[in-house]
């Protein structure tokens, strides 16, 4: 994909209409994360450990990379737990093979959590063809992770087109975000943990089970944080923690503001609302851990 000229719509696009239309459409992006359809699908490679069959899935776009190029892209995983996987699992696990069982398990899961007659709707085929069009805007310069995932083809199979379409929104939101944190002076662990602080992040205990972090180092970032003034005494954010976590969310959406420009204000919320029904119905499948997000 390639940039785009904004769209004349652009000034109509409510406050943080993007925001919303990403995060559903994220959400059900993810679902893939936390299914025993991609374990399977790596396990047929040799590929068992759950870090090293998330390694696998999200950077088989990048190519045989190394561990600073995962722990880079990915910001929020500790580098030894990265080291400890990548680059071996590329010794049985082919790229290119693995991209090809990724997405085998992206149809296996949203078939099982959505149901065949959702899958094939003409609701989806529209709203593939809705985050399709939105991708358009999107911008290689500086978003390594969404680069990577624009060279890949275009699934056949609507629902496909639309996760990858989920995909490649979400890795540029994602890059971009990774810019902002940066700037923040949040390292990964200090971005989870005033994340988790807004109660919309992940929970330590699936930090530590996931991020190779543990609670040692959990509290010293939450010390560092205090030092800065952007936690209190009881872990939760003073004012000046809100204002950059809002400050951080505000940047992010504004260097990911082309897609969702370029879309207009109509197509977003119609784009929003077939993807809020797409999401809620894996969640009500049980798509996600009941326990995955909050503060403690």
């Amino acid at each position: 994909m390639t940039s785009s000229t904004t769209s004349p719509t652009a000034a109509a696009l409510p406050p943080r209409a993007g925001r919303r239309c990403h995060s559903v459409l994220n959400a059900l992006h993810s679902t893939h994360y936390f299914s025993p359809d991609a374990a399977r699908e790596m396990a047929a490679f040799g590929v068992t450990h759950p870090a090293a069959v998330n390694f696998a899935l999200r950077a088989a776009a990048l190519g045989a990379v190394g561990p600073g190029t995962v722990a880079a892209t990915f910001y929020n995983y500790k580098y030894e737990l990265v080291a400890a996987h990548v680059p071996d699992v590329w010794k049985t696990a082919v790229p290119a093979e693995v991209h090809g069982a990724r997405v085998r398990a992206v149809d296996t899961t949203l078939r099982r959590l959505l149901g065949d007659e959702l899958v094939r709707s003409p609701e989806m085929t529209e709203a593939a063809g809705l985050a399709l069009r939105a991708t358009e805007a999107c911008s290689r310069g500086a978003r390594p992770l969404y680069a990577a995932h624009a060279d890949l083809p275009v699934p056949d199979e609507p629902h496909l087109a639309y996760w990858h379409a989920a995909t490649l929104l979400r890795e540029h939101r994602g890059d971009g975000h990774l810019a902002v944190l940066l700037s923040a002076e949040l390292d990964g662990l200090e971005a989870m943990v005033t994340h988790a602080a807004t109660g919309k992040g992940t929970r330590p205990k699936w930090v530590f089970a996931t991020r190779g972090w543990n609670q040692e180092e959990w509290d010293a970032a939450v010390q560092r944080l205090r030092e800065r003034g952007l936690l209190d005494g009881e872990s939760e954010l003073t004012e000046a923690g809100v204002a950059l976590r809002r400050d951080v969310e505000a940047e992010t959406d504004r260097l990911d503001r082309a897609p969702y420009e370029h879309l207009g204000a109509a197509a977003v919320e119609r784009l929003t609302e077939l993807a809020t029904l797409f999401t809620g119905t894996a969640l009500q499948a049980g798509a996600f851990p009941a326990d995955l997000i909050g503060k403690r």
